[in-house]
């Protein structure tokens, strides 16, 4: 369920803003989706594990509140995010 740290170096290194960026709105949200995608697929084959599900929702949440303040201060790197990461339809 969780990512690895290859994996969290690669998704860094692809989204970040300057050199040595790990906390730039654009990182976060990709590692949060990263993560979403990974409890979605373990929802599939345990449906009823509630506990885990209490945190994807958080982990929605926090995305979601991400994006809003990035669509807040910068409109065209929320779009940016929005078009490289494929969250809307």
């Amino acid at each position: 369920m969780s990512i690895t740290a290859e994996r969290k170096e690669a998704l860094i290194k692809d989204n970040a803003q300057h050199e040595g960026d790990t906390g730039s709105p654009e990182v976060q949200v990709a590692i949060l989706t990263e993560r979403i995608s990974n409890l979605t697929e373990h929802f599939k084959a345990h449906h009823k594990d509630n506990h885990s599900r209490r945190g994807l929702l958080m982990l929605v949440n926090k995305r979601r509140s991400l994006l809003d303040y990035l669509k807040k201060k910068d409109g065209g790197r929320y779009t940016a995010l929005i078009a490289k990461l494929g969250l809307r339809k």
